[in-house]
C-alpha cells in the first residue's frame, strides 16, 4: 500500500517534530530528539540508538512540509525521530590509562559539538559534561559533531561528582588554564588522564582548580590572550595522543 504523503505543516507529527527541535525542555520530559542528514541518522543507528520515526522529502512528506521540519538547509531530505540515551558516569566503560575530556558548564553548542568532533576522532575514551548550560540534543550540538555526538561515551552530570569519579578512579586532572599553570607539552598524558576545560568566557571555578593534579596552559604567542575552547581541546587531546603512540 503507497504511504500517504503529508502536506500540512499543521499536522500534529510534523508541530511535534518543529517542537522538538526547538525546545530543550521538550526533549528532556519526552526523551526524544531530531536527527537531520543521511550520513547523521546512519551513525545514530549505526551506535545502537532507537529510531522512532523517519521522514523523507517526497516519500512521506511533501518538500513544503519538510523545509518546515528542517532546521538546516541541506539535509539530504532526510530526517528522524531519535530516542535519548542515558549518559551517567556508571554506564562508562572505561579501559586502563583512558583519556577523557571534561567540560564544566559549556553554553555554546557549535563548541560542545565540534569537541565531540575532535574527541571521536582522537579515539577519546570518553566525554564528560559536568553542569551544562545546553544540553547534548541541541540540533546545532549533532550538527557540529558530524554525528560525534552519537559515537562518543559520554557522561553528564555535576562537577563535583565527576572529581569525586576521576580521583576514585586513580585518573589525574589536568585543568587548562593561563593562571598558574605551565605549557602542556610539558605534562605526562600517557597514564590515565582528564583534561578540564572551562568556559570561554570565565574558565574554570575553583573547585576544579584546587582539584587538579597540575594547571597546564597553550602558549599564548601574539596579541590575543586566549582561544576558542573547541580549538584548544583539540590540542590538547592530540598532545595527549602523540605522547601515547611515542610511548607505544
Amino acid at each position: 500500500m503507497e504511504e500517504t504523503i503529508i502536506t500540512s505543516v499543521q499536522n500534529a507529527k510534523i508541530k511535534h517534530v518543529v517542537a522538538l527541535q526547538q525546545k530543550s525542555s521538550l526533549r528532556r520530559e519526552e526523551g526524544l530528539f531530531v536527527v537531520e542528514g543521511q550520513r547523521e541518522i546512519e551513525h545514530c543507528k549505526a551506535c545502537g540508538y532507537e529510531v522512532v520515526e523517519e521522514y523523507i522529502r517526497d516519500k512521506n512528506v511533501s518538500p513544503q512540509v519538510y523545509e518546515k521540519m528542517a532546521y538546516r538547509g541541506s539535509t539530504e531530505g532526510h530526517i528522524a525521530v531519535v530516542r535519548c540515551k542515558e549518559h551517567t558516569l556508571a554506564k562508562l566503560q572505561l579501559k586502563e590509562n583512558p583519556l577523557i575530556v571534561v567540560l564544566e558548564s559549556v553554553e555554546k553548542p557549535g563548541n560542545l559539538g565540534a569537541i565531540l568532533r575532535s574527541a571521536e576522532a582522537a579515539g577519546i575514551d570518553a566525554l564528560i559534561v559536568c553542569d551544562p548550560l545546553t544540553d547534548m540534543y541541541n540540533p546545532n550540538v549533532i550538527r557540529a559533531s558530524i554525528g560525534g555526538v552519537f559515537c562518543v561515551p559520554t557522561a553528564v552530570c555535576p562537577s563535583q561528582e565527576c572529581i569525586a569519579f576521576l580521583k576514585e578512579h586513580g585518573i589525574k586532572i589536568l585543568t587548562a588554564q593561563l593562571q598558574d599553570s605551565y605549557e602542556y607539552y610539558d605534562y605526562d598524558m600517557t597514564q590515565g588522564t582528564a583534561i578540564v576545560m572551562g568556559t570561554e568566557s570565565t574558565g574554570l571555578t575553583n573547585q576544579w582548580r584546587e582539584a587538579a593534579d597540575a594547571h597546564i596552559r597553550i602558549p599564548m604567542l601574539g596579541r590575543l590572550d586566549s582561544l576558542n575552547v573547541s580549538v584548544s581541546a583539540a590540542i590538547l587531546m592530540y598532545e595527549a595522543v602523540r605522547q601515547r603512540n611515542v610511548k607505544n
